[in-house]
């Protein structure tokens, strides 16, 4: 079976962990802050409950080395929050020849950061393929156990030009993946990208008063909410369609995900994302710390834009949840996340920048 190193020690990296060891694979667990593992580091036994059974794996390996992760690894699978992806890009391209990377997920425009990353460090790209999104819906509780609430049933993938074999191996490790058109495609596909921005925006004045307490997907998806959710849905489908990608609307993407059940409210933004059981039970955010802040708008939002501006279609509503956001929370939300510039698509045009993700 596959050695494979996941990055990440968190409830993504965890329950990949959970799910791989039980297909028989040799894994390695990795995180950079010991603190966030350290009973990890101790044991090697990680505790589990949830969609993918209850009790406990054994890991081959704990670390916090990042070499020794990924010395001898048949795979790389990046389990970790997108504000971390440029730093661990950057590590990783200071370590030489290194084997297929899954991005789980890319979120929105990763693969294309990474191959900016490894551009400016005049390193060979590692074949690299990117994940829409996470395969789990998974919470670490204060007892050290991750609960796995859902697994994906559909995830869309697609690799970089020269990244054929990460999608194999991508495909290989996580059952239910589907190959896409290119990269655009899988960036696009970024359900958390529509998903949280308009609740975490329309919502932060309950999120600050609470600290938290209440259900983000339930009494957090208010009409209000749904409304806008949906436009800026109809402004992903457009940006995606100037690419020459028809993709499904939100809906149908989180029904084959399987955080939505089957066909149930439809027409109804608001009635189908507030009855997924998956996400029935989690909490909204409680501060603007949280990663729907942090990551969505400077990881989901930014480059959503920037790819929008490259394809000349305007997007009103991500422009105004973009400004709102920096204005709410601080121009300093923005200041490190996924521009054009992080992802190399400063100079490019539309045509310039589909030729440099084509794979066939």
């Amino acid at each position: 079976m596959t050695t494979v190193a996941v990055l990440g020690g968190g409830a993504g990296g965890r329950s990949a962990a959970v799910e791989l060891l039980a297909a028989g694979h040799t894994v390695r667990l990795w995180n950079r802050r010991a603190e966030t593992i350290a009973p990890l580091l101790e044991t090697r036994v990680l505790p589990y409950r949830g969609v993918l059974g209850e009790g406990a794996v054994e890991l081959n390996a704990v670390t916090v080395d990042l070499g020794d992760a990924v010395r001898g690894a048949d795979a790389l699978v990046v389990c970790l929050p997108s504000l971390t992806h440029a730093q661990l890009f950057d590590d990783l391209a200071g370590l030489g020849p290194l084997p297929p990377i899954v991005l789980n997920p890319g979120h929105t425009g990763g693969a294309l950061q990474a191959r900016e990353v490894w551009r400016r460090a005049g390193s060979p790209m590692p074949p690299l393929v990117e994940l829409s999104t996470l395969t789990y819906v998974a919470r670490v509780g204060q007892d050290g156990v991750v609960n796995t609430t859902g697994r994906a049933g559909t995830v869309r993938a697609a690799p970089l030009p020269g990244g054929e074999s990460a999608l194999e191996i991508a495909c290989e490790l996580f059952p239910g993946i589907g190959a896409v058109d290119n990269v655009l495609a899988s960036s696009f596909s970024n359900v958390n990208m529509v998903l949280h921005p308009p609740g975490a925006v329309l919502g932060l004045a309950w999120a600050e008063a609470t600290g938290g307490d209440f259900r983000f997907y339930v009494d957090g998806m208010t009409p209000g909410v749904g409304r806008v959710l949906t436009r800026l849905d109809d402004e992903r489908l457009s940006v995606a369609a100037a690419y020459d990608l028809a993709l499904p609307s939100l809906l149908e993407e989180m029904s084959a995900i399987g955080t939505v059940e089957g066909a149930q409210g439809a027409n109804n933004v608001v009635e189908a994302i507030s009855g997924g059981e998956a996400n029935r039970t989690i909490r909204g955010p409680d501060s603007t710390e949280h990663r729907y802040y942090r990551e969505d708008f400077p990881f989901g939002l930014l480059p959503f834009v920037a790819l929008a501006r490259v394809a000349e279609v305007e997007v009103p509503v991500a422009e105004a949840l973009l400004r709102i956001a920096a204005a709410s929370i601080g121009p300093g939300l923005l200041e490190h996340g996924r521009d054009a510039r992080a992802l190399g698509i400063e100079q490019m045009n539309l045509n310039q920048l589909l030729a440099s993700v084509q794979t066939r």
